[in-house]
């Protein structure tokens, strides 16, 4: 018994120190968007020993709550700089599905202003002194998948962007020659949010506009498939919402690849 008690504290200890040492390896500070924008967290790896690329990441639309951020800290973990941005702009987030969409209703009435946020976001991360300015990326979930696909089809200078179960519809499609981005759109075959019209019309869309895009469709996969958090909330509210792991880690190692490169 002395035995396994030993192994068992070793393992917690050692878990520990693994813990601490990734948390020191992160730089965490909330930062204020000029203009009275709104804010964001900006997370940097102090293990960078020569600049490289760095993301943009956009929040589900609860808002920036603490997924949004953690997975900004998880890109910084992977030694990428990182900024999640408040696309609300007042530290709104939402419990409730009704809040949420207000929230999000609220800040696509004002697309200008989004756009600012964003552009903002982006000149936070130019100004860091590990980040290769020609080399940033965006990546969104839900909500914030198709702020970021919207951000490519504007041309802003990025070199990728990823949508994690986001809305692929939009009124103002891609065009030939505009587009700087490589895209990646990561969606369940099981999300009535985001129907299969929509893929197939993301499809057609890239392609005419000569945009390289990746498009991984898990097909029992549903709505905010990546959050771990989705299947309670869906069972709470009875959204389509689930976690799937598988569909989760291969859809973040496509983006890590993507940033590899």
């Amino acid at each position: 018994m002395k035995l396994f008690d030993t192994r068992v504290l070793f393992s917690g200890l050692l878990a520990m120190l693994v813990a601490v040492g990734a948390q020191a390896g992160v730089k965490e500070k909330k930062v204020m968007l000029p203009d009275g924008l709104g804010s964001g967290v900006l997370y940097l790896s102090d293990k960078k020993a020569a600049k490289g690329p760095a993301v943009v990441v956009v929040h589900e639309w609860w808002g920036l709550n603490d997924y949004a951020r953690q997975r900004a800290k998880m890109l910084a973990e992977a030694g990428y700089s990182a900024i999640a941005v408040d696309m609300y702009g007042t530290g709104k987030v939402a419990d409730h599905p009704k809040d949420a969409t207000a929230f999000m209703n609220a800040a696509l009435a004002e697309p200008e202003k989004m756009n600012a946020r964003f552009d903002a976001a982006m000149a936070i991360l130019k100004d860091q002194k590990g980040v290769q300015v020609d080399q940033l990326y965006a990546i969104g979930y839900c909500f914030g998948g198709a702020v970021v696909l919207n951000q490519a089809r504007r041309g802003v200078d990025l070199a990728g962007v990823a949508s994690f179960h986001g809305s692929l519809a939009t009124e103002n499609p891609a065009k030939a020659g505009e587009v700087k981005a490589e895209v990646l759109v990561a969606t369940g075959g099981a999300d009535p949010m985001v129907p299969a019209e929509q893929v197939a019309a993301v499809t057609g869309e890239m392609a005419a506009a000569g945009v390289k895009l990746t498009v991984l469709n898990f097909p029992q996969a549903k709505h905010s498939f990546t959050n771990p958090g989705a299947t309670a909330v869906g069972e709470k509210y009875g959204m389509p919402l689930a976690y799937d792991e598988g569909a989760d880690k291969e859809s973040w190692a496509a983006l890590m690849n993507m940033l590899a490169k």
